[in-house]
């Protein structure tokens, strides 16, 4: 048995959480995975996983092994590079998810860059409007928006998103611009489900978030929806700032309300921690980080804004 080979499968069984989305990861045969971990448990004498019903679950020796485990493979990758004096080059399948509208518009971009100028690399983009658990979908990177829980991650910040008021120049001209968010009792609302509540919306009050009544006059599900709606003069829509970008800048929705806009929302890319990331990683959050940051630098400050 290949005990250093063991050892990294090992590894990479848990930091993917299961043996699929770690054979997966490692691009080798669920068998192969399977049979070389029952191999250096039976050469250990240790159960190192338990399994549950939805993950393996390390056991105290397994969680002692993983330790030593990582660190003698960093040693042993930091020796090979150093003594070959060479610089990987980054290879395989990169898996990342994003924000539909944000990945589409921002991310893309920054993918179809990237594998031009490493064209060893393949990606696999997931554009969902949720929380997707990179563990579970053998994925390397996620680009979140919002402020991030206390989790296994690693997390690399470019930027910021702010969260706007916005209706049609025409609507507001014929039902008049709210000047406070109680005014909005008055007024019909187009609610995004995903991104806001439907009765009612947060402002900052005293340093505070404080819920408005609204009157929803139409639910979509998607931000593209409401743009649309909003743009049309159905009524007015709260969505965040690169959903309603071009819209604004062409004049077709107007910013309202906004002293009372909420502080910026984060947006960054996290990985999972724990283990050294590979070249393709570390080569995509290099490549990307700075382009997310410029095309996210002016997003507070574009557009017209009436309050």
């Amino acid at each position: 048995m290949d005990r250093l080979e063991a050892t990294r499968i090992f590894v990479g069984v848990a930091d993917a959480g299961s043996l699929s989305a770690a054979a997966q990861r490692l691009e080798l045969p669920l068998a192969t995975v399977s049979r070389k971990l029952a191999a250096l448990e039976a050469h250990l004498g240790a159960r190192l996983m338990t399994r549950t019903t939805r993950r393996l679950a390390l056991t105290e020796a397994g969680r002692r092994y993983l330790d030593a485990g990582r660190r003698i493979l960093a040693e042993m990758d930091a020796a090979e590079r150093a003594v070959g004096g060479m610089v990987e080059t980054p290879r395989g399948r990169l898996g990342l998810t994003a924000p539909y509208v944000f990945g589409r518009v921002h991310v893309l971009p920054v993918v179809n860059a990237f594998l031009a100028a490493w064209p060893e690399v393949d990606a696999r983009l997931l554009l969902l409007d949720r929380v997707v658990d990179l563990l579970d979908e053998g994925l390397d990177l996620a680009v979140r928006i919002g402020p991030l829980p206390e989790s296994g991650m690693i997390a690399t910040r470019v930027g910021t998103i702010g969260s706007y008021v916005c209706a049609a120049p025409a609507y507001l001209d014929c039902h008049g611009t709210p000047q406070a968010p109680a005014d909005l009792g008055a007024h019909a609302c187009i609610a995004f489900s995903a991104a806001s509540a439907v009765d009612g919306w947060a402002f900052p009050v005293h340093g505070r978030m404080v819920a408005v009544p609204v009157r929803t006059r139409l639910i979509v599900s998607t931000a593209e929806a409401a743009v649309d709606a909003a743009e049309a003069g159905l009524g007015i829509t709260r969505i965040l700032s690169y959903q309603a970008a071009g819209a604004i800048e062409a004049g077709r929705l107007r910013r309202i309300l906004v002293p009372f806009e909420p502080l910026p929302a984060p947006v960054s890319i996290v990985r999972p921690e724990g283990r050294l990331a590979p070249a393709k990683v570390r080569a995509f959050l290099d490549f990307a980080a700075p382009r997310l940051r410029r095309a996210l630098a002016p997003a507070l400050i574009s557009g017209r804004a009436s309050g």
